[in-house]
């Protein structure tokens, strides 16, 4: 194998596959990257085992070959070059060369045999969908998801296809993101993927404002294909718990808030709040919105907005951690607050969200749920 390629390209395609190398692994060959130079394309990739990942770009091959090196090394090794340009060969005992004008390096390979081949989903169900809508989808799902490996199934995002529709959904059981779009698929075709958390940031970080990506479906795999990359997943085993109870059909009250004012005085009062329960006092009145937080250790914060609000006093109590996560991302300036009374979920939704042509035709929509918590005796 022998190529040359633009340093700056070959440490751009690098860094797309660094993640998904194996941190702590008893297979020594899942710590490098497999490297593939073959007809004018140089090809790398990475896998764990569990996501992997593929990235390729053009380059001057001047023979056709490939090998596997130390990933965290090379990786180390390109970002310090300062030389334009860098050539690289490898002999037929895995020792690689690494030319960059006056600087001249050896490392030790492993043959590519060795190395698990990702799955071939050229057969897999699949559909097209826009880098951009993707991107926003999971990126305003992901934030949800537990953190808790007890709730194993709930430590990715659930993807739902189902009548034409693909729902992307993140929950740990206290708060609820789920975001919507129509899909250019047979209507009679359904099926439940939940994505790894690790697979999704890597999705998130290769996707692109502009083009499509093909999403592939299999029964214990996911991959997407986007611009020169392709990333494949394991799914999570396990049933996904059915989100739809817990979305409020209907609720009493609508209420309209300002997204910015809102998060400016949630981050205020969140200093108040008690740090074994994180709860704030949402009071809504004629007119306005009083936020209170008191703690014996700390003391006590009380915040307001004007808001359309008519009708009786109504309190409810919210995590405002997870009520500012929402509001993060969320893109709108004004959301809308449904309640129906302090034991119910609160229904958070983007208020005329003013979305670009490409998302008003795929039908793009995302809702929020948070859970109430239990109001403290003043």
């Amino acid at each position: 194998m022998k190529f040359v390629i633009a340093t700056q390209e070959l440490n751009y395609l690098i860094n797309k596959c660094l993640n998904a190398v194996a941190q702590k692994s008893t297979i020594p060959i899942l710590s490098n990257f497999l490297i593939e130079a073959i007809n004018n394309e140089l090809i790398i990739t990475a896998t764990d085992l569990t996501v992997g990942v593929r990235c390729f770009t053009e380059a001057k091959i001047l023979e056709e070959g490939s090998t596997t090196l130390p990933a965290k090394r090379l990786a180390q090794l390109i970002r310090e070059l300062t030389a334009m340009n860098v050539e690289i060969s490898t002999s037929e005992n895995e020792i690689t060369e690494i030319n960059a004008q006056t600087s001249r390096f050896k490392l030790n390979g492993m043959n590519k045999n060795e190395f698990p081949a990702l799955p071939n989903v050229t057969d897999a169900v699949h559909f097209k969908i826009k880098q951009k809508i993707l991107k926003d989808m999971l990126y305003r799902t992901a934030f949800a998801v537990s953190r808790e490996d007890n709730r194993y199934v709930l430590t990715g995002v659930c993807l739902q296809v189902q009548g034409g529709t693909a729902s992307f959904i993140g929950t740990d059981g206290k708060r609820l993101a789920k975001s919507q779009t129509t899909l250019n698929i047979d209507p009679s075709f359904q099926g439940t993927y939940v994505i790894p958390l690790k697979a999704v940031e890597e999705i998130l970080k290769n996707l692109e404002e502009e083009g499509e990506a093909i999403v592939f479906l299999m029964q214990d795999k996911i991959a997407i294909k986007a611009s020169n990359t392709t990333i494949i997943s394991k799914l999570l085993a396990g049933e996904y718990p059915d989100v739809n109870r817990v979305i409020p059909s209907q609720t009493g009250i609508t209420v309209n808030l300002h997204r910015e004012e809102l998060m400016t005085l949630l981050r205020q009062i969140s200093l108040f709040a008690a740090e074994n329960n994180h709860s704030v006092r949402f009071t809504f009145d004629e007119g306005e919105l009083k936020l209170t937080a008191n703690t014996m250790e700390i003391g006590e914060g009380k915040v307001s907005m004007p808001v359309n609000y008519k009708g009786e006093k109504l309190e409810i109590a919210f995590n405002p951690h997870f009520f500012l996560d929402i509001l993060r991302h969320s893109k709108s300036e004004t959301i809308s607050l449904g309640i129906t009374d302090p034991y119910n979920p609160g229904l958070i939704s983007d208020f005329n969200y003013d979305q670009n042509e490409e998302e008003k035709e795929s039908e793009q929509n995302s809702l929020f749920v948070l859970m109430p918590m239990r109001l403290s005796e003043d």
